[in-house]
Order: C-alpha cells, then structure tokens, then sequence
C-alpha cells in the first residue's frame, strides 16, 4: 500500500457568512448574520467610542464566523484537522482581499487550530448600521489592555500590572455578560449560535476570538500593546506536552500571537504587541509576586474550572471541578504560593484521598467515566511538564522549542534556553512538593507513581 491509502480524509466544510435575506450556494453550509451570528446592540455599545469604524465590526465578524465553522463539524476519531472554507462579506473589499492581510489571517488560524483554512471575502450588499455613538468618552493616557476574565491569571497580572502603569490600562471583559455598566469593552459584543447540536468542543479558534476582540478594543483606545496574562505552564505547557494524538494548544503561545501582531498589522495599518509579561515565570511566582504587593486573598474568588454548571456543581451550588487541568494547575500554584482555600468550592474537595471517588463532595454522585479521564489527564499533563527536563529525549525539542519562542520575544537562544529551563526546573519543585504534600497514599500520587 502506498502512504496515502494509510491517510484519514479530512473532513470538509464550507461555510458561507450572508446578510439577513440572502442565501449560500448549493452546498455550502449558511450562516446567517442575526441569526448565528448575533451581535448584541446593548454589548456594542460598550465599544461606541468615536473611533469605531466598519472595518473593526468586519473583524468581529470574521472571529464570529471563524467560531462558527470551528464549532459545526466534530474532528476525525483517527486524525485532527478538517478542511475549512469559509467566505465572509466586508465593506471594504479591496481592502480585506490583499494577500498581506488575507494571508496572515489564514496563517494564523492554520497555526492555532491545527485546520486546514481558505478563507474569502465578497463586498456586502448592505452597509451594517453604525452603534449608537457618544455614550462613553474615549479613555486618554491608555498604553495597554488586557483580556479580563473570572480567572485567576487576569485578576492577579491586571493587578501587577495596574502598580506598574496606572490609570494606563483598561480591561476588556472576555464574557458574554456585561459586568459592568457605562465603561467600555463590558463584554464580547457577539455570540454564536450554530443553531445544531453534537458539534465540535475543543474550541480552538477561541484564541482568535479573545485576541480579535482584545485587537479591536487596543484600536480604538490608540493603546499598542495587549497584555497577555497567562504564565508560562499556562502559555507553553500545551504545546510542550500535548495531549496524546492532539494538536498542541497554542491559545496563548507566543508563536500564536506572532501571527496574529502580523495580521493585525495588515488589516488595522498600526502595530500593536502581544506581551507576555509571566510567560518565564510560574503561576505560583505570579501569585507570590501579587501577595508581595499588599493585596489580599480576594484572588482566590476566582474561577480557573473548564467545567460547565451541570458537571461541577453539589449540594446546590455551583464548584469548581478541583481536578480538570486548569483546577490543577490552579490548586499546585496556590500552596506554592504558601496560601490556604477553602476546599468545598471544589467538587473534588480532598485531592490527599486514597481514591478519586473518596476525595470527592459527599452530595456529588455523578463521577462519570469522562470526567476520571479528564481528572488522569489533568494531573498526568502536569507531572510530564515536570519530567521534561530530566529526558535526554526532550533535549533537542525543548532547544529548538527556546529557540523559537527567543525570536518571538527578541531574545538570543541560549538566553531563551536558560529562561525555559529555568521555568521548567521551578515547575519541578513545585509539583513535587504539592503531590508530596498530599501523601503516598493519595489517588494523586498513585497516578504519578503508576505513570512514572
């Protein structure tokens, strides 16, 4: 057989992005604006300030309509990718259809979901009526902004950040529901509806979303930098080790937002960074950093769980799954951090039981099968992100991994080098003594020690 007969079709689909009245082509899946892609007036509101223009809501569409097509079709069982056409209406034609902007885009999302992209633009036929303009004043003094959501990474570098800079840095809510009134950037100003069900989760294309919607809030406030809150397990832990048969997740990798400086380039004419003021330091050295600056433990209010309501709630209230990757990851950075939380906002309440069913809240009775897979898999992503400097296997990839990210981040590569090592080496000591805190008779190190 040749290789090819051993290759998995990839799936294919062909989305076509129309205005209210209109329709696809035979053979193309509608999405139709208004309907699945659906643009809140009350949430575009908080972005009315006097600099908006047609091109920013353009580029909130083609995020819009990039999560559509993400989310329609599940990836192969065998394989990753699929094929992905998409065509989206802008008002300034000539402008989107330049290969330096066309073609940035596309490389962007080839990098980020793994997919294989060809996306095309066609002149709408209706102009899209301008927000309601004058509600807010246009905030001066603002160098940066930074994506801001319930989780721990946002509140605690927002934070830092603020001491450094402050009354320079505005945030931008990376929720569907608005939090605050009569400030800017309250919310995501759309929402996707792909109006089946069964489709695909792993929600890769979110990456493109959150920097999209970040992009256009750094525009219209003139600020050239966004601030990229996560550290570097957070960052570089998923594309070092990724999920076995996966794509590495590189939501928040350098690599990614590379890309994504050079589009935003192209289509907006200014240059705006991508900065990654944690990115060599551990989430635990975040919240030390943090804790060091007199604020108290109202960080731990946050919310770092991937789980939805109906998966991680008991006793009548909603928790945090206390064992997903995030709550992991979470959970090891704050005893690194010497700090105490309650363990009932957690449905796995006592990670030291000597079995995962033990460690669980009495009220909860739901452990399925998918959740013990992503309970291994969580703690196993950590403890092989700890393993990887102590493999002569990993050597050559981990250079070459420094070597890459030293570019993105104007460093020479043997000062990359040391930085990553020098990350790796802390996560090290800190997962160490979290799975030693727990005790040898815990589920968790049972793990550890069956992987070892």
């Amino acid at each position: 057989m040749s290789e090819s007969e051993f290759q998995v079709p990839m799936p294919e689909v062909n989305v076509v992005v129309v205005e209210p009245g209109q329709r696809a082509p035979r053979g193309a899946t509608a999405c139709v604006i208004g309907q699945h892609l659906d643009f809140s007036t009350r949430h575009l509101e908080s972005y009315c300030l006097s600099s908006w223009k047609p091109l920013l809501f353009d580029a909130l569409l083609v995020a819009a309509a990039v999560e559509f097509c993400d989310r329609i079709q599940k990836r192969p069982r065998l394989g990753w990718g699929r094929h992905i056409h998409l065509r989206v209406p802008v008002h300034d034609l000539n402008h989107w259809s330049q290969p330096a902007v066309q073609n940035r885009l596309i490389d962007a999302l080839c990098l980020l979901t793994g997919d294989d992209w060809h996306v095309a633009f066609v002149q709408r036929r209706k102009r899209e009526d301008a927000p309601s303009q004058g509600l807010l004043e246009m905030p001066q003094g603002i160098t940066a902004v930074i994506p801001f959501s319930d989780g721990l990474d946002s509140k605690i570098v927002g934070a830092i950040s603020e001491r450094k800079r402050p009354r320079q840095i505005i945030r931008v809510r990376l929720g569907t529901q608005a939090r605050r009134k009569g400030q800017p950037f309250t919310a995501v100003p759309y929402d996707v509806n792909t109006g089946r069900s069964g489709g695909e989760t792993s929600m890769r294309s979110r990456g493109f979303k959150f920097a999209t919607v970040s992009a256009v809030a750094a525009y219209m406030v003139g600020a050239g930098e966004i601030i990229m809150p996560e550290s570097g397990q957070g960052a570089l832990g998923s594309v070092l080790v990724p999920v076995v048969h996966g794509y590495g997740d590189y939501r928040n990798h350098p690599l990614f937002t590379e890309r994504m400086e050079l589009y935003l380039s192209a289509l907006f004419g200014r240059v705006i960074r991508f900065a990654f003021p944690r990115l060599w330091f551990t989430k635990g050295e975040t919240l030390k950093t943090y804790m060091q600056g007199g604020d108290d433990e109202n960080c731990l209010e946050t919310r770092s769980c991937w789980q939805q309501s109906r998966q991680a709630s008991a006793g009548h209230r909603r928790r945090q799954c206390g064992i997903c990757a995030a709550c992991m990851l979470r959970r090891l950075s704050i005893h690194a951090a010497q700090l105490q939380e309650d363990p009932d906002k957690y449905i796995w309440r006592k990670l030291s039981a000597p079995t995962l069913e033990a460690g669980a809240a009495a009220q909860f009775d739901k452990i399925t099968k998918a959740m013990q897979q992503y309970a291994i898999a969580g703690t196993l992503h950590l403890d092989h992100l700890a393993a990887l400097r102590r493999s002569p296997l990993h050597v050559a990839s981990l250079r070459r991994h420094a070597a890459h990210l030293g570019r993105t981040q104007n460093l020479e590569p043997q000062d990359a080098e040391k930085r990553l090592n020098r990350l790796l080496d802390q996560h090290r000591r800190e997962w160490t003594a979290f799975v030693g805190a727990l005790g040898s008779r815990s589920f968790i190190a049972q793990w550890v020690g069956s992987a070892a």
